[in-house]
C-alpha cells in the first residue's frame, strides 16, 4: 500500500490517525486498482493492529464513504470553485470524500474531522494538497446535512421524486435507480417503495451463516463459545445472524459445517431442491458454482437423498472456493472447471449423464446490483450496457442447462439482481421458444422452504432487502415436461 506517496514525499510533524489511514489506503486500492473493500479492509486492519473500537470505526468509515461517495461528490463540487471533482487526483478525491463523510454523516466535530484529514493529506501527499483539502472541507462544514439536502433538491429542480434527486441523495448511478424502480413495479410494488429499497441497500448487511452439517442450535452454541452473539434467521430456518465478530473464528465455519451465506442465497438453493420433479432424483448440476455457498447448501440436502452433485465453475480461483466449501460432502460432489455453456454443446456430450440431470441450478453471472449492501463499490463499477452483454451469456447458459435437463426434471434460473433485463426478460424469451417448458409457481415452492409467506409476479420470486432482509435474489423454477406428458 501507500504507492500514492510522491517520490519526494516528506512526512509532516503530526502522526496520521491509524484507523483513518487504513481507510485511506483501502479506498485508494478500490479507486485505483479496482480492489474489493471487503477483501482488502480486513487485511489492512490486521496489518495496522487496530483494536476492536478502531477497527469498527475504520469499517464504518470505509464502507460508508464508498456507499455515499456519489452524494459527497456533488456536495464537494459545490465547494470547489476552479475545477470539477473528476479533475482532481484520485488521492485528493478520496480524502475529500472521507472528510465529507465524517462531517456530514458521522457528525464528527468539525475541528477533528478536518484536522485528521488534513494531517493525512500532509503526510501522504504534500503541504499544498493539505491546504486545498482544508479549504474545501471548511466550505463543506459551513452547512448542515439538512441544508445540503435542500441544495441537492434545488439542483434537481426542487422535486424529490425524480431520478436525478434520488440518484444524488441516495448515492446511486441513475441507471440503477431506474432499474430498481422498474423491477419494483413489475413485481407488484409501488413507486414510493424505491425509497425503502435505496435506504435498505445503503444499510450494512449483517453477517449470516448457513447451518449445513450442523443444527442451528449447535451452531449458535458454537458461536457463544467464541464470545460472539447471534440470532435465528428471518427467512430460512437454517440461517443464523451473527452479531459482530469474525465468522471465521467459529469452529463450525472452520470445519465447513456452516458457512457465510445470505439468507436469500440459501433460499434459492433450498427452493430448487424442494421443487417437485417427475423423475428419479439422483443427480444435480450447479452450473455456475462459484464461490460455492449454494453448492454446499445443495450438497447438505442431496446427501440425505442419496443424490450426487456436479459443480461447474469457469474461473479457477472461484473453483478453489467451491472445493473449500464442499469439503464435508466431497464424496458426493464432483467439480469441473469450464464454461457452463459446454453442457449444451454437442462437442461435450460426456459432461451430461445419459438421461440428463434431474435438477439444475443456473446462478448466472449478472450485474450484481441485488447485493449492493455487501459490495458498496459495485454500484460505481457497472454500467447499464453491461447487462446487455451479460444477457447474451445468461440466455446461452439457460439454453445449455435446458439441453442438459432430463424430461421431468426442474431447472432454477437465478441472479443476484432484480434488473428485468437479466431476470424476467431472459425467462420470458426462453419460455416463448420452448413449448416443453412449464414455469412453476416459484413463490409457492419457496414459501414451503421459508419462515415467511412469499409472493411474486408471473410465477417468479423476487426478494428485496427492505422486506426480506436479504440480497435482492431472483429465481424462476422451470420444469421440463416428462415424455408421458408430451405424448398425452
Amino acid at each position: 500500500m501507500n504507492s500514492h506517496r510522491p517520490t519526494n514525499w516528506k512526512p509532516g510533524r503530526g502522526k496520521s490517525d491509524r484507523a483513518r489511514l487504513v481507510v485511506f489506503d483501502v479506498l485508494m486500492a478500490v479507486e485505483e486498482e479496482e480492489a474489493y473493500a471487503n477483501l482488502v479492509l480486513p487485511r489492512e486492519i490486521r496489518r495496522a493492529h487496530l483494536n476492536k473500537q478502531d477497527a469498527a470505526y475504520a469499517t464504518n468509515l470505509c464502507y460508508g464513504t464508498l456507499r455515499l461517495q456519489g452524494r459527497w461528490d456533488v456536495i464537494l463540487s459545490h465547494c470547489i470553485s476552479d475545477r470539477s471533482i473528476e479533475d482532481l487526483d484520485s488521492a485528493v478525491r478520496v480524502l475529500l470524500r472521507m472528510g465529507a463523510h465524517q462531517l456530514l454523516d458521522f457528525s464528527t466535530p468539525v475541528h477533528a474531522a478536518i484536522n485528521e484529514t488534513v494531517v493525512i493529506a500532509r503526510n501522504e501527499l504534500s503541504q499544498g494538497v493539505a491546504g486545498f483539502v482544508n479549504a474545501v472541507l471548511r466550505r463543506v462544514s459551513e452547512r448542515s446535512l439538512a441544508q445540503w439536502k435542500e441544495q441537492l433538491k434545488a439542483d434537481a429542480g426542487g422535486k424529490v421524486n425524480t431520478v436525478a434527486f434520488l440518484s444524488t441523495w441516495y448515492s446511486y448511478p441513475q441507471w440503477i435507480v431506474r432499474a430498481l424502480d422498474k423491477a419494483l413495479r413489475h413485481h407488484g410494488r409501488v413507486h414510493k417503495d424505491i425509497l425503502r429499497v435505496l435506504e435498505a441497500d445503503n444499510t450494512p448487511a449483517a453477517v449470516t451463516l448457513a447451518a449445513r452439517g450442523i443444527s442451528v442450535e449447535d451452531l449458535r452454541k458454537d458461536i457463544s463459545r467464541g464470545h460472539m452473539g447471534s440470532a435465528e434467521g428471518q427467512l430460512v430456518d437454517t440461517s443464523v445472524i451473527l452479531h459482530g465478530g469474525d465468522p471465521y473464528r467459529v469452529f463450525a465455519v472452520k470445519d465447513r459445517l456452516a458457512g457465510v451465506q445470505d439468507e436469500g442465497s440459501q433460499l434459492v438453493a433450498r427452493a430448487l431442491a424442494g421443487a417437485p420433479i417427475e423423475t428419479e432424483d439422483d443427480i444435480w448440476l450447479d452450473m455456475c458454482a462459484g464461490p460455492g455457498g449454494k453448492t454446499a447448501t445443495l450438497a447438505a440436502l442431496a446427501v440425505d437423498r442419496g443424490s450426487q452433485i456436479h459443480a461447474n465453475e469457469l474461473h479457477p480461483h472461484r473453483l478453489e472456493l467451491v472445493l473449500d466449501s464442499i469439503q464435508p460432502w466431497g464424496d458426493i460432489v464432483s467439480v469441473r472447471q469450464g464454461d457452463g455453456r459446454d453442457f449444451g454443446s454437442p462437442e461435450h456430450t460426456d459432461l451430461v449423464p445419459a438421461n440428463g440431470y434431474a435438477r439444475i441450478l443456473i446462478d448466472a453471472p449478472c450485474t450484481g446490483i441485488g447485493a449492493l449492501r455487501r459490495r458498496p463499490e459495485a454500484r460505481w463499477r457497472k454500467q447499464a450496457g453491461d447487462a446487455l452483454d451479460l444477457a447474451v451469456i445468461q440466455a446461452e447458459l439457460l439454453e445449455a442447462g435446458w439441453k442438459a435437463l432430463r424430461p421431468g426434471g426442474v431447472l432454477g434460473y437465478s441472479t443476484c439482481s432484480p434488473y428485468l433485463t437479466e431476470t424476467s426478460a431472459i425467462v420470458e424469451e426462453f419460455m416463448a421458444s420452448h413449448p416443453d417448458a412449464v414455469k412453476l409457481d416459484t413463490p409457492a415452492i419457496a414459501s414451503g422452504e421459508s419462515l415467511v409467506e412469499l409472493s411474486g409476479s408471473n410465477g417468479e420470486l423476487q426478494l428485496w432487502p427492505d422486506i426480506h432482509n436479504s440480497d435482492a435474489m431472483f429465481l424462476s423454477l422451470i420444469a421440463k415436461q416428462p415424455y408421458s406428458s408430451k405424448s398425452a
